[in-house]
């Protein structure tokens, strides 16, 4: 439904996107993650008709939306805006929801009934008399999201929208970006600098990374087949090691890893530089004596214990550093302590290779 072609944008001499190219399906929920002054807000602005690409195309159902000035209003139409920041106006819950219905001149009966609709939708039933900047943070995203779609856009793009809500209303927003797919078929574009929300409710992703989508795919793929090490490292992949390939066949590769030699899951050729990603959930850490068959088995000293809310990281040095997350009571159980002898065990299909990686050890998959 929505193409971006080359899409570029630069603000004077800074280059925010360098030629992002992609789709987004009619019906989906799309994620932009990225980190902070990746061009995720930018991104949003120019499918919206905020701004104009400094070069390259934007087509929604095959029409360029910049090109076409004569139905530019037409276009705007079709989408519905949520920014990070909500913005209300300093009138009634009512009165912000109905402005766009107003400018496409419905009448008085029809808003009254689509806005106690939308308000509805959103969990605000009997807020309309309410000044709407007396609200919670939460309750005014809701109310930016019921004006949006009160409209009954095609496409709802969400900048952020939860960025500066507690818990509970992070998890209601949640809910409703579902449901409003599901429900109504509408096609979400949203962008977050969280990628486990993007992991929570998007079909498919895309990793805007130094101005250019880095990887697209479903969260599957992103969070457990990262194409390079830099979107491994944005979406929590600890253990991130580089190596070349000294035995590749039959689908098994063994990487040699400064003396570390690790078998993993890959049709990669001897003599090829990869890099490889390992979840540290993957990992088993265990008394050094015990036996591990079919999988990769390191021993290694235990250099910190860092708690992490009801676990620990633990990182062993293997000759290369692996960190394993455990819970307290099995650090205890294990008498696990800064110095242990351990062994690190974890299954080579555990392993995703990054292969064509250049000399520098950056790689794209």
């Amino acid at each position: 439904m929505i193409e971006l072609d080359s899409v570029s944008k630069n603000f004077g001499d800074t280059t925010v996107l360098a030629g992002v190219t992609g789709q987004v399906n009619r019906g989906e929920i799309f994620a932009v993650i990225g980190p902070s002054g990746a061009g995720k807000s930018t991104l949003l602005r120019l499918i919206d008709l905020l701004d104009t690409p400094t070069e390259g195309a934007i087509r929604i159902n095959g029409l360029d939306i910049h090109a076409d000035k004569g139905r530019r209003l037409s276009i705007r139409r079709m989408m519905g805006m949520v920014f990070q920041k909500p913005a209300v106006f300093n009138t009634t819950v009512t009165e912000n929801v109905a402005v766009g219905l107003r400018f496409r001149g419905a009448g008085r009966s029809e808003i009254r009934k689509m806005v106690e609709d939308a308000l509805d939708m959103v969990g605000l039933a009997g807020y309309g008399d309410r000044k709407a900047r007396t609200l919670s943070g939460g309750e005014m995203q809701r109310v930016a999201l019921a004006r949006a779609m009160v409209i009954e856009p095609e496409v709802l793009l969400m900048d952020e929208p939860t960025a500066n809500l507690d818990p509970v209303s992070v998890a209601m927003i949640e809910d409703l970006v579902v449901r409003i797919n599901r429900d109504l078929g509408t096609t979400i574009v949203f962008s977050t600098h969280d990628m486990y929300q993007g992991q929570r409710l998007a079909h498919r992703i895309g990793v805007l990374m130094d101005g250019v989508f880095s990887q697209v795919g479903t969260p599957r793929e992103v969070f457990t087949l990262p194409a390079s090490r830099e979107v491994a490292r944005f979406v929590g992949i600890e253990n991130i090691v580089e190596g070349g390939v000294v035995e590749g066949e039959d689908g098994t590769a063994v990487v040699d890893a400064g003396g570390v030699r690790v078998r993993a899951r890959s049709p990669a050729s001897t003599g090829e530089r990869v890099t490889l990603c390992i979840r540290s959930e993957d990992l088993r850490i265990a008394a050094p004596s015990m036996d591990t068959p079919g999988r990769n088995s390191l021993p290694g000293t235990v250099t910190s214990i860092v708690p992490r809310g009801p676990f620990s990281r633990v990182t062993v040095d293997c000759g290369v550093p692996l960190s394993s997350v455990l819970s307290w009571k099995a650090v205890d159980v294990l008498e696990i302590r800064e110095g242990s002898r351990v062994s690190v065990s974890f299954a080579p299909e555990s392993v995703h290779v990054v292969r064509g990686v250049n000399h520098r050890g950056s790689g794209r998959g």
